[in-house]
């Protein structure tokens, strides 16, 4: 199997004897948008946890960027992070932060000037609807507003893989549409994107493929 991420007959288990998923085989093209279906339980986080470098899969391969992650020393996985970016269900917003800073941080860890900074922050806390809570640390934010700071944050350093965890779950029908377009764009320009969602309709309104499991397994 040949693409920019392939995983061969991959099971993770958090607890011996309890694998969350089961002998997962598929393969992402550069520049492909996929969603994730299966209800809770089915291994959908644990499948983008494996993603994004989080954890090593219990047995199988999985290759990415054209490098073998399965034995890759610990000390080079940030390298391959860079090139990810994650929306989570728990935001991983940093709470002594400003939401700027938040957003902000992918690019300073990249090492990009003050100034671009800024301005790549300025414009997407707008197009976020953030622009207002510029300066406002996680703790005062509604559900929905940190999951916007957090999908502002994934999104700004243009990554190669795009993992999002029920992206739209704490956003109205309107917003969640508009950050659909988002990821679009995104994927327009080379952004590999992989959507974990328990929201059919949501899928039945975008024509991408869907990789749907259940207890564990990916169905074919």
């Amino acid at each position: 199997m040949t693409g920019m991420i392939t995983l061969e007959n991959v099971a993770m288990e958090y607890l011996p004897g309890q694998e969350i998923l089961k002998d997962v085989s598929l393969q992402l093209k550069r520049g492909s948008f996929h969603f994730v279906a299966g209800p809770s339980g089915a291994g959908k986080s644990t499948l983008l946890s494996l993603l994004s470098l989080h954890y090593r899969a219990s047995k199988g391969r999985i290759r990415m960027f054209g490098e073998d992650t399965t034995w890759l020393p610990r000390e080079q996985l940030p390298r391959l992070r860079r090139r990810i970016g994650i929306v989570l269900q728990d935001y991983r917003l940093l709470d002594h932060l400003t939401i700027a800073e938040n957003v902000a941080l992918p690019l300073k860890v990249a090492g990009e000037a003050p100034p671009g900074i800024e301005a790549k922050v300025k414009e997407l806390l707008g197009w976020v609807g953030l622009t207002e809570h510029h300066d406002s640390r996680p703790p005062v934010l509604s559900g929905g507003q940190k999951q916007r700071a957090a999908i502002a944050r994934a999104v700004i350093t243009k990554p190669d893989l795009l993992l999002a965890d029920e992206p739209t779950g704490n956003l109205d029908s309107e917003l969640s549409l508009r950050f659909m377009y988002l990821f679009e764009a995104l994927n327009r320009t080379g952004t590999t994107v992989l959507i974990a969602t328990h929201d059919e309709h949501l899928i039945s309104l975008f024509d991408y493929q869907v990789l749907r499991l259940k207890d564990g397994r990916l169905l074919r």
